[in-house]
C-alpha cells in the first residue's frame, strides 16, 4: 500500500471517532501552549534586561566616592572627599580602554519657572555624559566643553521636568530659576521612563560639572566619575586599572580599604538576566510535563484502538496488507493526533502570550525557533509514544486478528 493511501486510512480512522481524537490532541495542545506562553514571556523579560542594560551606558564602569573611618566608625558610600576632577583626568589618559569620561556630583534642587517649581536631581556632568550614559538629547542641543570651562549656567531638562514646570509650552531658551541661580534651558533629554529599581529616570536636569561645583553645591570634590569603555569584554581590565590607578594616586597601601567603589550595572542586570532564564527553564519544565501526560494519553488511546479494529486488521493483513503497511498506519496516527494538537498548542501559546502582555503588562517575544521546535517535539511525542501501539497493532496474527470478536 502506497503512503497516500495509508495517510487517508489513517485519517479516515481518525474521523470516526472525532470526540476521543479531539480530547487526546488536548493534552499536547495545553503543554505546547503552555511552554511556548511560558518562554515566549520569559525571552521578553530577557530583552526588556538587555534594553535596560543599554539605557544605563555605554559598556558603563562607575567609580563611586567610599566611605569613610571615622573613630572607628564606618561611614556609608559617597562619604569621602577624596575623588576629584584630577582622577578624572588621570583615568581618561591613563586606562587605554577607557573611551569617554564624565566627572559627576549631584544633589536635590528646587527649580523654577513662572509660577510653578518642582523639586528634582541635578547632575553635573562633562559634555561626555549624554555618550557615556547612552541618552541622547531629543530636542535642542547639549552643553559643551566650552560651557563647562566658563561655568556656564545652563541645563538640559529631563522629560518629566519639563511637563511638570512647563506644561505644553516649549521650553528651549526659557530661563528657569535653579535654587537662587538663573539657568537657561538648551536641551531637552529623550524620555527614558522608570529604572531597573522602578526610579523615574527623566525626573532629572544636567548642567554642566563646573558650574555645579563652583555655584550649586560649592565643593571640589566628586560624588561619582563615569567611565565608557570600548567592549563589554574590556570592563573587568578597566576596573582593575582604574583601581590600581586611584589607589596609587590616593596612596592607599595594600592593607588599607579603599576610598571608592567600582561598579558596572551590567553586573547586576546580567545576574537578573540569569534569573529570569533559570525561572523560565523552571516554568517550562514544570509546563512540559504536561506533555509527558499528553503523550502517555496518546498511548492508552491508541493501544484502545488497537483492541478496538483488531479484526480490522486482521481483514488488512489477509488482502495483502503488510505488519509495515499496519505499524505505519498506526503510528501516523498518533503522529497526527500530536503534530495538530501541537500545532494548535502553538497557536494557543502565541494568543495566550499575548493576552498576558498585555492583561500584565510584561514584555513577550515569540521566537520562530520556539515555533519550530515546539512542532517538531509535538511530531516527536506521537513518534515515541505510538511506536508501541503501532508495533503492536503489526505484531498481532491475521488469523487470530479474523477470529476476535
Amino acid at each position: 500500500m502506497d503512503l497516500q493511501s495509508i495517510v487517508r486510512v489513517s485519517f479516515s480512522a481518525l474521523g470516526r471517532n472525532k470526540m476521543r481524537t479531539a480530547l487526546t490532541m488536548l493534552g499536547i495542545t495545553i503543554g505546547i501552549g503552555a511552554v511556548i506562553c511560558t518562554v515566549a514571556i520569559g525571552q521578553g523579560g530577557s530583552e526588556q534586561i538587555q534594553q535596560q542594560l543599554a539605557n544605563l551606558g555605554d559598556n558603563l564602569v562607575w567609580i563611586e566616592a567610599g566611605g569613610r573611618n571615622v573613630n572607628g566608625v564606618r561611614t556609608g558610600n559617597g562619604a569621602t572627599k577624596t575623588l576629584t576632577l584630577e582622577d578624572a583626568t588621570a583615568i581618561q589618559n591613563g586606562v587605554s580602554v577607557v573611551k569617554a569620561i564624565s566627572p559627576s556630583i549631584d544633589n536635590r534642587v528646587q527649580v523654577v519657572y513662572n509660577s510653578l517649581n518642582w523639586n528634582t536631581t541635578y547632575h553635573g556632568e562633562g559634555p561626555a555624559y549624554f555618550q557615556v550614559r547612552s541618552w541622547p538629547v531629543g530636542s535642542g542641543s547639549a552643553f559643551t566643553q566650552a560651557d563647562v570651562d566658563s561655568l556656564a549656567d545652563v541645563c538640559v531638562l529631563g522629560q518629566t521636568v519639563v511637563d511638570r514646570i512647563f506644561g505644553n509650552e516649549p521650553p528651549l531658551g526659557k530661563t528657569i530659576r535653579v535654587g537662587s541661580l538663573p539657568f537657561t534651558v538648551v536641551g531637552v533629554l529623550a524620555a527614558k521612563g522608570l529604572s531597573t529599581y522602578g526610579q523615574d529616570q527623566d525626573d532629572t536636569m544636567v548642567v554642566p560639572i563646573s558650574t555645579a561645583m563652583h555655584k550649586l553645591a560649592g565643593v571640589s570634590w566628586l560624588d561619582d566619575i563615569y567611565a565608557s569603555v570600548d567592549s563589554p569584554e574590556d570592563i573587568p581590565v578597566a576596573q582593575d586599572q582604574i583601581t590600581r590607578l586611584l589607589e596609587q594616586r590616593h596612596r592607599i597601601r595594600w592593607d588599607q580599604p579603599d576610598d571608592f567603589n567600582i561598579r558596572s550595572p551590567q553586573d547586576v542586570l546580567n545576574a537578573q538576566e540569569q534569573t529570569s532564564q533559570a525561572f523560565t527553564f523552571m516554568l517550562a519544565s514544570i509546563a512540559s510535563v504536561s506533555l509527558i501526560v499528553g503523550g502517555i494519553g496518546i498511548m492508552n488511546i491508541m493501544l484502545v484502538s488497537v483492541t478496538e479494529r483488531t479484526r480490522e486488521i486482521g481483514v488488512r493483513m489477509a488482502v495483502g496488507a503488510t505488519e509495515r503497511d499496519v505499524q505505519l498506519q498506526f503510528l501516523l496516527e498518533s503522529v497526527m493526533v500530536s503534530l495538530l494538537g501541537g500545532i494548535l498548542g502553538v497557536v494557543s501559546g502565541i494568543i495566550g502570550s499575548v493576552l498576558f502582555a498585555r492583561g500584565l503588562g510584561w514584555a513577550m517575544s515569540v521566537s520562530v525557533w520556539s515555533v519550530i521546535l515546539a512542532t517538531l517535539f509535538s511530531a516527536a511525542i506521537g513518534v515515541f509514544f505510538g511506536y508501541y501501539p503501532a508495533r503492536k497493532a503489526a505484531a498481532l496474527d491475521p488469523i487470530d486478528a479474523l477470529r476476535y470478536e
